[in-house]
């Protein structure tokens, strides 16, 4: 087991040091902008310090062997230290051992102490020796919804084991309660004096006013004093003051300290309604008195502001791109920061890399409700090459883009027409409100309405939840038009139902609406007609200028030659699950399969679905970073599209310099498979084999012949000259197309750790 995780710790060792190259480097080309490269505006001019805390804890236990071999070239480590009564220094956050290390089942018994005016209980490292730690008690992960395979494995690391070595990381030392040390006989300030005489430790820091200004004078010149903010309600011990109140004068925290390390909402404020309020000045006004500003809080896996779209990207950049940049960032993912700073930073721009297009789901829906004019509108704005319409039609027959003909996720249908809930099997299994029993002008009357994976922990931005209208189809080729996009998908499914129950002809209504808008006369922009029915791509085949995609919910593992063959017969190109092409087994990845080269072979493009930013969608393997999926789909497995909620995280990625894999500082890809073999066996969920795609499960029979529906209904207006294309009987479509339930449940594990 050790020796695996040896392993695993030189391969992300050797990954993450080619990262270290800041891509305004001389060797790389950047197109050149109106004026000269913009300097960092730090304090030094340099580029933003990466603050590791514990080294790579968001992934690794804190202070473990692994977690700072990975994060030592990435910038700094910071040591939150915790003293034991013979003086032993170690690295845990915290004023107990309790949440990060085994001590409660060494030491049953639990203790109380009064911390900075709080009554604290648990196991506190000055009720043992440094040999007691070191020889009994082990590193845990402190966060449950991070990977537990490593914990017990590592012990808790003395600092001199960590600084003692051939090549120590860069260290800051971040001081702990030192007076409660104080009261109970061990003095903080001489055992880290002692510290800074036998190793190199770059900073010292301490929420204690007392502890710094015990240093002046008696610490190294080349170590750098910072003082720690905590809350703003928090007192400070030695002044019993709030924090609140001492950041407001710099002048004095001058005196004894070179820097200010603060929670970042100290710099930007985070609202009661989770959005930003406006920033302070704190960082311009510390910069002015030559106070550098370390901001801390930084994690992948936290919830932040409902501005950054769950991006953690986004954030960093909200601190060292916009204003005034703060002059290091501490963070449990260091990999994040680096590649924030080294690859999206200055406004750098480029244009698209690669074939790779960038394929809306249901417009920008991480950002807006799916389907709307704002979500398609905010899909342009960033970036999508193709934005999408999956068609549904009304019961007069008018075709308008909706994720599914179920309103019942995607509006307020459940509260004006609860009445007309019916179940439709050949639509799905559950019990609906469905657009083909509600007329256009009903459907106007509803609210679209965000839809939120994993419940409203996860909400996407709720200010506009209910914000946008649902357009109709020629609204959105116009809109298409308009703004000139690379291109469109059209989504048909039902076919089969809408022709044989409601009397419509679908495809024909599909069809009028690309030729009204003269899509089917023009080569400018691409057509993608899309449905997981064989049948209805046949009826696109005589129009050489759109390219049909097969759609596939099911998760498969292989896809025979005979079947791809087959599927050529109908399709130019396939969109597949994510799990398809990536295979993964509960919370972490297991491998990949062959079929984007089985389809490539056979001279058909692949797309994948549905990337979201949020990190319980995530593998353990891409170290909650949406950016890190998209590398490995892109650069490993190298698919032809991927379909997003979050088209502006992809095309950030993509036109960032960063996104070439043979450039010293391109953001690498996760290797399917590599976090599994690293696991002990005994902690690996089972892996199932995906089926293979037979021929029989691509191949629809013929659409029905569209019925006559007027005797039955009177009254009823057809909606078109020729109603009603059939869809695929053959073959269920999801009541939620866009979403793949099949790959939610494959990452079953990691949402029931949330």
């Amino acid at each position: 087991m050790i020796r695996s995780l040896f392993l695993i710790a030189l391969l992300f060792h050797a990954t993450v040091a080619q990262r270290l190259v800041h891509p305004l480097a001389s060797d790389f080309h950047v197109p050149q902008g109106p004026g000269p490269v913009q300097k960092w505006s730090t304090l030094s001019g340099n580029e933003p310090l990466v603050i590791s805390r514990g080294g790579f804890s968001g992934f690794f236990p804190e202070g473990s062997p692994n977690a700072i071999m990975i994060a030592q070239d990435l910038g700094i480590i910071l040591c939150n230290l915790q003293l034991t009564k013979d003086g032993g220094a170690f690295c845990v956050t915290g004023d107990t051992l309790d949440n990060t290390t085994t001590i409660g089942m060494v030491d049953p018994k639990m203790n109380k102490y009064n911390i900075n005016g709080k009554d604290v209980e648990g196991h506190f490292s000055v009720d043992y020796t440094g040999p007691q730690i070191e020889a009994n008690v082990s590193m845990i992960q402190a966060i449950f919804s991070r990977p537990s395979f490593y914990d017990s494995v590592s012990p808790v690391l003395n600092i001199d084991v960590i600084l003692s070595g051939k090549s120590p990381p860069r260290f800051w030392l971040n001081v702990q309660n030192p007076g409660f040390y104080t009261q109970h006989g061990v003095e903080a300030l001489d055992i880290v004096l002692e510290l800074l005489k036998t190793y190199q430790i770059e900073f010292v820091s301490s929420s204690d006013t007392g502890f710094l200004k015990g240093m002046i004078g008696k610490s190294n010149k080349a170590t750098k004093v910072v003082f720690q903010l905590l809350d703003s309600d928090d007192v400070e011990p030695a002044t019993k003051q709030p924090y609140g109140n001492l950041v407001k004068d710099l002048a004095t925290i001058k005196t004894f300290a070179s820097g200010i390390m603060v929670p970042k909402d100290y710099i930007w404020p985070v609202k009661p309604d989770k959005y930003l309020g406006p920033p302070t000045t704190l960082v311009a006004d510390a910069h002015k008195l030559g106070l550098e500003v370390y901001a801390f809080g930084f994690a992948n896996d936290i919830i932040s502001s409902y501005n950054y779209s769950y991006d953690p990207v986004v954030e960093y950049l909200q601190f060292i791109d916009k204003g005034d940049s703060v002059d290091g960032v501490v963070t449990d993912f260091p990999v994040t920061a680096s590649n924030a700073i080294a690859c999206y930073t200055h406004n750098i721009t480029l244009p698209k890399k690669g074939p790779t297009l960038i394929i809306s789901d249901n417009g920008a829906s991480g950002v807006y409700p799916g389907s709307t004019d704002l979500a398609y509108q905010q899909a342009i704005d960033d970036g999508a090459d193709i934005i999408d319409c999956s068609v549904q039609l009304t019961k007069d027959g008018i075709a308008f883009c909706a994720n599914s003909a179920d309103l019942t996720l995607d509006t307020n249908a459940m509260t004006k027409f609860m009445a007309r809930s019916s179940k439709v099997p050949e639509v799905q299994q559950n019990n609906g409100i469905f657009s083909f029993d509600l007329t256009w002008s009903e459907i106007q009357t509803l609210k679209p309405q965000m839809f939120n994976p994993k419940g409203s922990a996860f909400q996407r931005n709720p200010a506009n939840k209910n914000s946008g209208k649902f357009v109709t189809l020629p609204q959105f080729l116009e809109l298409a038009k308009a703004k000139g996009v690379t291109g469109i998908l059209v989504n048909v499914s039902n076919a089969a139902y809408y022709a044989s129950k409601k009397g419509f002809d679908v495809v024909d209504i599909v069809r009028t609406a690309l030729s009204n808008a003269t899509f089917d006369k023009q080569m400018t922009q691409q057509v993608l007609i899309q449905s997981d029915d064989s049948s209805v791509l046949s009826k696109f085949k005589d129009i050489p200028s759109y390219k049909r995609v097969m759609y596939l919910n099911d998760i498969i593992g292989d896809i025979p030659k005979e079947t791809v063959e087959e599927i050529k017969k109908h399709a130019d190109g396939v969109n597949v699950a994510k799990l398809s092409v990536v295979k993964g087994s509960g919370s972490m990845l297991t491998g990949q399969t062959n079929i984007v080269q089985e389809l490539h072979d056979g001279n058909l493009t692949i797309f994948t679905h549905t990337f979201k930013n949020e990190y319980v969608t995530l593998a353990f393997d891409y170290w909650s970073d949406p950016t890190i999926e998209l590398a490995t789909f892109i650069q490993v497995a190298q698919v032809d599209g991927i379909v997003t909620d979050f088209p502006a995280t992809a095309s950030r990625f993509m036109r960032s310099p960063c996104s070439d894999p043979t450039y010293r500082s391109a953001i690498l890809p996760a290797n399917p498979g590599d976090l599994m073999n690293s696991v002990p066996k005994e902690l690996v969920p089972p892996i199932g084999a995906p089926p293979a795609l037979e021929v029989a499960r691509v191949v629809d029979p013929p659409l029905p012949s569209v019925v006559n529906t007027a005797k039955a209904e009177p009254g009823a207006t057809p909606a078109v000259s020729s109603p009603s294309t059939p869809s695929a009987g053959a073959r269920e479509t999801a009541a939620k197309c866009g979403l793949s339930l099949a790959a939610m449940m494959g990452f079953a594990m990691l949402f029931a750790a949330h």
